[in-house]
């Protein structure tokens, strides 16, 4: 089992590189040119700057069981379809049961923005966040690394 992270953007970078150091599991950060991320644990890939370098780089490079953060729904979509898991950076787990929900209203927020020029603004993020992600992430790896 590896870990993938969709780093653009991704607010737990550090935090899922700690995690997986302790238990032991390869890391791999997947970013753009536009980013500078470095690890002394984790394989930093850079890809271009192309629209959906990064997701099409860890579809490509991931087997079932690894386990994917990412935001990104169209992403966790096509990481579903491999048999790997999905976390988000606030540790929703993203599953069979929950993916075309969120597809849904991630293309009902596409038709607002472009037809009536409604925009929502992320909050600021919260240190509860931090830890319900920490908390679900480890549950999850130490569920699947004794499997």
């Amino acid at each position: 089992m590896k870990i993938f992270i969709d780093a653009d953007g991704c607010p737990v970078v550090d935090v899922t590189v700690d995690i997986a150091k302790k238990l032991n599991i390869e890391t791999i950060i997947v970013k753009n040119h536009a980013h500078h991320i470095s690890s002394d644990y984790a394989t930093v890939i850079t890809v271009d700057l192309s629209r959906d370098s990064a997701d099409y780089y860890i579809v490509n490079h991931l087997s079932a069981g690894d386990v994917v953060i990412t935001h990104d729904y169209g992403l966790s979509a096509m990481v579903l379809s491999t048999n790997a898991h999905v976390v988000n950076q606030n540790g929703f787990i993203i599953d069979q049961y929950n993916i075309d929900q969120l597809l849904n209203q991630r293309h009902f927020s596409q038709e607002m923005r472009r037809k009536h020029k409604i925009y929502t603004h992320s909050k600021k993020r919260k240190p509860m966040q931090n830890t319900q992600y920490i908390e679900i992430l480890t549950t999850l790896l130490n569920k699947l690394t004794s499997l």
